[in-house]
């Protein structure tokens, strides 16, 4: 519509951007996310926990894709469900910038595949002096020893039934905080090659607190951290677990991405364009986060306080004001003009607000559990109330 206000046309067939879709290097779509993610990283307003330390998050999800057999090879569905009733499954492991909140680097796997397998994919995003913060999914010796190696520390959630800790076998710091050795276990990692396996060393000391939630609406919980920060003068208990509530932050990054720009189910018919299309998602997310970091150190807040779905919005808004400019003066107006509006209209302080992981939405179509070939159709009103008067009529 907007080439035909000013005279000109555009064929409706697509095959011609199809195929010039598929000629688009994968590498290079991951290279320029990549890139947006480095930007957002440096408008960002700097944050000053642990020592002002740059902290990554890094977190799993999983998307459904297209229901085509090449999609089904490479990412098969659950084997819980029946043929034909499913999606092909693709695992995504994320590293996020905790200060952006933009996505740093990913990695692709199947259901088949554990969360630290895939997330060993996207390690080397990783630099010298960085934290990672991460759940109990990737609570593990070799991943802990490996980036400790490389002088990236870490702090995760012990999974408490797993991993027994008793404080009085530590040398204690603190009520509830100690240093503990942890050995190396003898049988190798699947997902670690047999050359860095042996080249890990054979202990490794962590640090082991456990802290207490208090949050409105919850009740009152222990939470089990490890750290490689083993100096309580420089990084306090508290400043820890302050690092590892704002990773919850991180994790509604996938909430914007899977809901807001609606990334749960993927279209594409082949895995090649599959990832293609996640990479072109994530280069959207870490455009607005890029945006959303201009706004708030234009602002003097924090980044989180700008909202993803309003700088999306804007974002649709000023770019159709910007074709309608005549010059590149009214265009730099437009966009300083958006910046403004982003940074002059922060989302409200939320503090202990809770995001329970759960849903609201009600389907009024059942579930598909069979095949699409074999199902029957539920009868229509008409139908069942024919059937029902008929069999009232039979009874009198």
């Amino acid at each position: 519509m907007l080439l035909n206000l000013h005279g000109r046309s555009m064929a409706e067939n697509t095959s011609a951007y199809c195929q010039s879709r598929k000629l688009i290097p994968l590498d290079l779509l991951c290279r320029i996310s990549s890139h947006v993610a480095q930007r957002a990283w440096t408008d960002a307003p700097q944050t000053t926990l642990l020592q002002g330390r740059r902290l990554k998050a890094l977190d799993g999800t999983s998307v459904r894709l297209a229901d085509t057999p090449a999609n089904q090879k490479d990412f098969p569905q659950s084997t819980s469900q029946k043929a034909g009733t499913g999606f092909p499954i693709m695992k995504i492991a994320a590293l996020f910038c905790i200060g952006s909140g933009a996505l740093l680097g990913h990695a692709t796997g199947n259901l088949w595949m554990s969360d630290i397998s895939v997330a060993a994919q996207i390690l080397g995003s990783l630099s010298p002096q960085d934290v990672l913060i991460a759940d109990r999914g990737f609570c593990n010796y070799a991943l802990v020893a490996l980036l400790f190696r490389n002088q990236v520390d870490v702090v995760a959630r012990i999974p408490t039934n797993v991993r027994k800790i008793d404080f009085r076998k530590g040398k204690r710091l603190a009520s509830k905080d100690a240093l503990f050795v942890w050995n190396k276990s003898k049988i190798p990692c699947k997902w670690l090659p047999l050359d860095q396996w042996l080249g890990l060393p054979q202990t490794l000391t962590v640090r082991i607190l456990r802290v207490r939630v208090r949050l409105p609406g919850l009740r009152v919980r222990e939470i089990t951290l490890m750290t490689t920060l083993l100096d309580p003068a420089l990084y306090s208990a508290k400043a820890i677990a302050q690092a590892f509530r704002v990773r919850w932050r991180q994790e509604m990054c996938f909430d914007d991405l899977k809901t807001t720009l609606h990334m749960a189910h993927l279209k594409s018919l082949s895995p090649a364009m599959a990832r293609k299309e996640l990479c072109m998602f994530l280069i959207a997310h870490n455009v607005l986060r890029c945006l959303m970091a201009q706004a708030a150190t234009q602002a003097q807040i924090e980044t989180q306080r700008i909202s993803f779905k309003g700088a999306l919005d804007g974002l649709r808004q000023c770019s159709i004001a910007m074709t309608q400019a005549k010059s590149k003066a009214i265009r730099q107006a437009v966009w300083l003009q958006f910046i403004s509006a982003l940074a002059n209209n922060p989302v409200p302080e939320r503090a202990g607000r809770v995001e329970p992981r759960a849903v609201k939405r009600l389907y009024k179509y059942e579930k598909l559990n069979t095949h699409r070939h074999r199902y029957k159709d539920r009868p229509s009103r008409n139908q069942r109330r024919r059937k029902a008067r008929k069999k009232n009529r039979a009874l009198i």
